[in-house]
């Protein structure tokens, strides 16, 4: 049964070591997409194999998001994050020595599952402060998760190149050891809000998400704008390689770093959501999306409308991103792992989808295919939005 504990507060110190945490564990997900040539030319890989890689990557993030985030809510969060740290060191140190493909895949399938160490810290900071303070609180976590995300491939790409992509998971393996021994010494022992054994609390995961009708909402929504947000990003690659642009692959990568206005947006939505509620917060922040959308379309062989139109894309679904949690953790303080969980599930399957539409959209109907699949997707989380309650 659950208990109303009271969960211990949240320092400065611990807020800034989990938002580290969280960007170094993210950028897990991430490493071994820059090294991929690497890794082929030493296997001697086809296009096909190859792509198991990310691919088995991002399958071990989702069996982790369905069977291992509810586990917050019935283990201590310190204890459950020291086991997941140390098993990353583990799956880390097993890609290093790897001697073929079968073992490599089944070590980047272990580091997916335990990269949910970032869906252990978000809800473990939310249920340290108080509501009002939620949103700042997520806001700095969501800089953290951006920043990981978006700095893994530079530096990624920089250790292969020199050392080799060996070395690349060495780097993880020694990142993932210091921030699991510092999360160990310095994260409070929280007590958990369950009792419930393993198979009940991934039943009951389920059944919160029938339960509450807000849930369903918010997580379809999510689930839209971030199916649209990658929509352009599995085409816009695709799209600067022809003409006008003619971009190289390098090239089209530094539209990455524009990706940057993704934190700032994290960061102030942090503030509007005290001040507008998180429903008005995430109608503003996908009517900015749109706009970016229209921009790129109307003006689809101009870089600066290009770049403009990412801007306002990145800074409007880390905006919605942060309103969003802030709502999802407002549903039951004593669920917030699986709840967390089952939201993070329905948002990446949402991502998933894009990108199929997206790259079919664009190899059917090229750049305006593109942009009228994001639109839809983005009318969608706005009719999910609308029938939410304001909070």
């Amino acid at each position: 049964m659950p208990t109303s504990t009271t969960s211990p507060p949240l320092s400065r110190f611990i807020l800034l070591l989990m938002t580290a945490a969280i960007a170094a564990t993210a950028a897990n997900l991430y490493y071994n997409q820059p090294i991929l040539p690497l890794i082929a030319q030493e296997f001697e890989l086809t296009s096909g194999q190859l792509g198991s890689i990310p691919a088995l990557t991002q399958f071990g993030y989702a069996f982790a998001l369905l069977f291992i985030s509810p586990l917050g809510d019935a283990v201590a969060r310190r204890r459950l994050i020291a086991c997941l740290s140390s098993l990353l060191v583990a799956s880390s140190l097993l890609a290093v020595f790897s001697p073929n493909l079968i073992l490599l895949l089944i070590a980047v399938f272990l580091i997916g599952v335990s990269a949910n160490i970032t869906q252990q810290l978000i809800p473990f900071a939310a249920s340290m402060v108080s509501p009002e303070n939620k949103g700042a609180t997520l806001s700095t976590l969501m800089m953290g998760l951006t920043l990981g995300i978006l700095l893994s491939r530079t530096l990624s790409g920089f250790v292969g190149e020199q050392f080799g992509w060996r070395a690349v998971f060495i780097m993880s393996a020694g990142l993932s050891a210091v921030f699991g021994l510092l999360l160990f010494s310095f994260l409070p022992l929280n007590k958990p809000h369950s009792n419930l054994g393993y198979w009940a609390l991934i039943k009951s995961t389920l059944s919160l998400f029938i339960k509450h009708k807000s849930l369903q909402k918010y997580t379809f929504s999510g689930a839209c704008w971030f199916a649209s947000f990658n929509v352009l990003w599995a085409t816009l690659a695709i799209h600067v390689s022809d003409a006008p642009f003619n971009y190289n692959a390098q090239q089209a990568g530094l539209f990455g770093v524009i990706a940057l206005a993704g934190v700032i947006g994290a960061k102030l939505a942090g503030r509007w959501v005290n001040k507008l509620g998180s429903k008005n917060v995430v109608m503003v922040a996908l009517v900015l999306i749109a706009l970016g959308f229209v921009i790129t379309g109307l003006f689809a062989g101009n870089l600066f409308a290009l770049i403009v139109g990412i801007i306002l894309i990145d800074f409007g679904i880390f905006s919605a991103q942060v309103a969003n949690q802030v709502r999802v953790f407002s549903i039951d303080p004593n669920a917030q792992s699986r709840i967390n969980g089952i939201y993070m599930l329905g948002y990446y399957l949402g991502g998933a989808i894009g990108s199929v539409v997206g790259l079919k959209a664009f190899a059917l109907y090229q750049w305006p295919g593109v942009i009228s699949v994001s639109l839809l997707f983005l009318l969608g989380s706005g009719c999910f939005n609308a029938l939410a309650k304001r909070t």
